[in-house]
């Protein structure tokens, strides 16, 4: 038998079927291992390597935007000297895991999933996986179906219509699609934007590079945070090390939330911060109400932090400086700006934001009938109404990613608990409340979650329909609320009889 034909033959059914090898993923398995322990799961991913986003995305100075006290998994603490990681210390960590729960064995890697129908008779997923070495094409079935894909479209980021762009002679790179051999040593490098990805990128590409220019049309907050978090890397050598581990999480959770609340609540003042920060991190004289002082309140969009204040370090050098206009056209040399000067460049660089895509663009359907996910609410972060046995997770937003998957991870388990204990075959969310007005599922005022809120469920204005972007309330509803809820309809599983009397004959 060969090695294809037995992946199709261990994936011919499953309990719960989780599509996406990566942060999100890899926190399902953990908790189906340790709490469900007599479920069978598999986890496919169309790429062939795990970690999502961390093995993905490819550019310098990949890093995290949380400290991986909050954005590493409740269960595994995180032990490097580092506080915000690189990618590559990201990607040993989830080996880590995966090792540590034996995962390997419940993976199928370059297995995408191209649409999945769910039967109410048979209570049952069948999802149409695609075997990428290939292009084999079989069915597999599940009990749930469970989207880990996150919300990013992997087949390319965005990037908008630039006048003259066949006119430039260089390269012209995606941070998305970051060519291995791109060479860039000694030449004029322009980054156009001015979010997470673009002030990474920004001191990492001027440790080679001649001279990088951060262009951007408007600017965004950048916060300074220490790399390395004394009180996380204290307390481990002081502490056993899952107690050091819970006490420096729950302070890095607590200290984000009153950041959080503060900014809400006293924006000027935190705006006055940021730039004091700022302004102390810059040469003096320099222009950071020009560059670095925003249009909008602190956190109506995600801040950008730099550790150790790499990209106001690097600035400060000569090595990289930051150009507030808009662009006219791209040119031979360079690109034309709205001022009238033209910034030369050898090389640009478009980190120009990403797509988004929900559930990996998996084409759902309910018997037999397609889901038009907009047309559709969003039960307590979890859930989709009028779908039956699927659930996902999407981390936060304004907190880190894998705060919300673990508690996403959990709320199921003790979802399937439930519907064991009562034999119920299936479950529901729905959302038969009049008075329910629909909101975008993000409520961001970010270019890239505005372009594509038409294409995911909407969240409701009250009740369990609403998407939290707050740790503590979601503890509440997610963790420690019962299963049971009026929103949810559940239906027995159907017995057998001819089975069930062969088998006891037996």
């Amino acid at each position: 038998m060969s090695a294809a034909t037995e992946v199709t033959r261990r994936l011919e059914h499953v309990d719960v079927l989780i599509v996406g090898a990566g942060i999100s993923g890899i926190d399902l398995g953990h908790h189906l291992k340790t709490k469900q322990p007599d479920k069978t799961f598999a986890i496919v991913d169309g790429r062939d390597a795990i970690g999502g986003t961390w093995d993905l995305f490819r550019y310098p100075g990949i890093r995290s935007d949380a400290d991986m006290q909050q954005f590493g998994f409740e269960f595994k603490p995180w032990t490097r000297a580092n506080a915000i990681a690189d990618a590559h210390e990201i990607l040993d960590y989830l080996r880590e895991a995966i090792t540590d729960d034996d995962l390997d064995r419940h993976l199928h890697l370059g297995h995408k999933v191209l649409s999945a129908g769910f039967s109410s008779d048979e209570a049952r997923w069948t999802v149409t996986l695609e075997r990428t070495s290939d292009g084999e094409r079989f069915d597999v079935t599940c009990g749930v179906l469970f989207s880990a894909a996150g919300y990013y479209d992997y087949a390319g980021g965005f990037t908008p219509h630039f006048e003259g762009r066949e006119d430039f002679r260089g390269p012209i790179v995606h941070p998305q699609q970051w060519p291995e051999d791109l060479d860039y040593t000694g030449k004029k490098v322009v980054v156009i934007g001015s979010g997470a990805t673009a002030v990474s990128l920004l001191p990492s590409l001027a440790e080679k590079a001649g001279h990088v220019t951060m262009l951007q049309r408007s600017p965004s907050y950048v916060l300074p945070v220490p790399r390395r978090d004394p009180i996380a890397n204290t307390l481990r050598r002081l502490l056993p090390e899952m107690l050091a581990w819970r006490v420096t999480r729950r302070f890095n959770i607590k200290r984000q939330s009153l950041i959080l609340a503060a900014s809400r609540r006293y924006p000027k003042q935190m705006r006055r911060l940021i730039r004091k920060l700022n302004t102390n991190a810059l040469p003096e004289g320099y222009a950071v109400d020009t560059h670095f002082n925003p249009r909008y309140n602190p956190w109506d969009q995600r801040l950008c932090v730099v550790p150790d204040s790499d990209l106001f370090k690097t600035i400060s050098s000569g090595a990289a400086s930051v150009v507030t206009d808009r662009i006219v056209r791209f040119t031979e040399h360079g690109i034309l700006l709205e001022s009238g000067s033209e910034l030369d460049a050898d090389v640009i660089v478009t980190a120009t934001g990403l797509n988004m895509l929900p559930f990996g663009g998996i084409a759902l359907h309910v018997d037999g009938q397609a889901v038009n996910l907009h047309d559709h609410f969003i039960y307590k972060s979890t859930m989709v109404s009028g779908v039956p046995n699927f659930a996902f997770a999407l981390g936060y937003t304004t907190n880190a990613w894998t705060l919300k998957v673990d508690l996403v991870s959990n709320h199921l388990c003790r979802l399937l608990a439930h519907m064991d204990r009562h034999g119920y075959a299936t479950v529901t969310p729905v959302a038969d409340d009049r008075t329910l007005i629909g909101k975008p599922f993000l409520d961001m005022d970010t270019a890239y979650i505005n372009r594509a809120m038409h294409l995911f469920p909407q969240q409701g204005s009250h009740g369990p329909w609403t998407v939290s972007q707050d740790y503590a309330l979601d503890r509440a509803r997610l963790a420690n609320a019962p299963v049971e809820d009026s929103a949810l309809k559940f239906t027995a599983a159907v017995v057998d009889t001819k089975a069930a009397a062969k088998e006891a004959a037996a």
